[in-house]
């Protein structure tokens, strides 16, 4: 089972406070203004109020169509202004209600709270309240903030299942449904908790899928659920942030990585996030970077949702430089200044890097995406390669012997 499966699949109960998301990115904006878009002055003076001033690529091509109530699949790269561009239009089309009208989900728990967090600054003005239901938090919590009756829910696949099946919550009345991360929520791993959330809501609603990738399998099961659906793809070529670097490691052991990764991090300015395929390889990085005086944090599931949110806090602060996941953090961490992503463990599919290396290159920032492989990982090299449309610069590292590659010319001879 993945990292993200147990996302689901063994959320606990933790009393935890809620993180209120603060700060602005300096995002790329477009000429328009956000009266251009013709939103309700009640919304304009919260979207003055959020500090937004023109809207960005994403919410100019999105807030018009899902105003109007059209299905959208949303296509755009991280730190794009996405959160907004389906919060706004939700906002403007709910009214307040003793019913639950707006449902939001998301792969994650800290993708849930960050929405959240964008949704309660529009709420006290505009009267719509927001409650979050994740794992790590609560049932007790979570249940009293459902009795308070709120118009929207944003929530985790497996959360919300608990509650409805604890019939503390009703769907029958839901206009607007937002997927967030569907490419990820999608996903066969995803698919049962789909399935069943969506058959619990009403067939005449307006449906709303936005995600940093979409691969044309996953893009055909999302047509599914929607009624259609208007697509909106303003991904760079690849899919990948455009200020990013990207180069690759190729030694020839696990000891070599670690040396190399050891290298890598002891020579970078700024916050580094280092992802690896497994819970067991986060903990065993940790000891081995504290014996070279790195000191870093961990992320994965196993992990209580009050020890997550200190390490993203401690993260977020700089108190410490360098931050150990599992994929579970590749979608929807939103930290500022992360100059640096490195994949210890190249990912096993290209939808995976290209959301690993969006924690980077936020907005107009550069960020480099440095990635260890062995000669086993050379196959999965020529995909992502693939869909970024170019070659990944091959680097090395003084006292770390390279794998060199069997180069094929066009005579067919094999060479090293």
């Amino acid at each position: 089972m993945s990292d993200i499966d147990n996302e689901i699949e063994n959320e606990t109960e933790e009393p935890v406070e809620e993180v209120i998301i603060t700060g602005k990115l300096d995002i790329d904006l477009t000429g328009d203004t956000f009266e251009q878009l013709k939103l309700s002055q009640p919304i304009l003076n919260c979207v003055k109020k959020v500090g937004f001033t023109h809207p960005t690529p994403i919410q100019q091509a999105v807030i018009p169509p899902a105003l109007k109530g059209d299905d959208l699949i949303g296509l755009a790269q991280t730190g794009s202004g996405k959160t907004a561009a389906f919060v706004i239009p939700m906002a403007e089309r709910l009214a307040e209600s003793k019913n639950i009208t707006g449902l939001i989900l998301c792969p994650t728990r800290e993708i849930a709270i960050q929405t959240k967090a964008f949704l309660d600054l529009f709420g006290t003005d505009h009267h719509l309240s927001t409650v979050c239901l994740i794992g790590g938090m609560r049932m007790g919590k979570q249940l009293n903030d459902l009795k308070n009756k709120p118009n929207i829910v944003v929530a985790t696949p497996g959360r919300l299942i608990d509650h409805i099946r604890r019939k503390s919550l009703t769907l029958e009345h839901v206009q607007e449904l937002v997927l967030d991360e569907a490419d990820h929520m999608l996903d066969m791993g995803f698919m049962p908790q789909i399935r069943t959330i969506l058959s619990m809501l009403p067939k005449k609603r307006h449906s709303v899928m936005f995600s940093a990738t979409m691969p044309p399998a996953i893009e055909s099961l999302a047509r599914q659920f929607l009624n259609n659906p208007t697509r909106i793809d303003i991904l760079p070529k690849g899919g990948a942030a455009v200020k990013l670097t990207h180069q690759l490691f190729l030694v020839n052991s696990e000891d070599d990585k670690k040396n190399a990764l050891i290298h890598l991090l002891k020579n970078t300015q700024g916050l580094s996030l280092v992802f690896a395929a497994r819970k067991i390889d986060i903990d065993w990085l940790d000891r081995t970077l504290e014996k070279e005086g790195l000191s870093a944090a961990k992320l994965h599931s196993d992990l209580s949702q009050k020890d997550r949110t200190q390490t993203m806090e401690n993260f977020r602060d700089k108190k410490c430089k360098v931050l150990l996941a599992t994929d579970i953090a590749s979608r929807g961490i939103d930290v500022p200044g992360i100059t640096h992503v490195i994949n210890f463990d190249i990912p096993d599919n290209v939808e995976d890097y290209i959301h690993r290396g969006g924690r980077t290159a936020r907005a107009k920032a550069e960020g480099l995406v440095s990635s260890l492989g062995l000669w086993k990982d050379i196959s999965l090299v020529k995909k992502i390669e693939f869909v970024l449309g170019h070659p990944i610069p091959r680097q090395t590292i003084e006292g770390i012997k390279p794998f060199v590659e069997i180069q094929v010319p066009a005579g067919g001879r094999r060479r090293r």
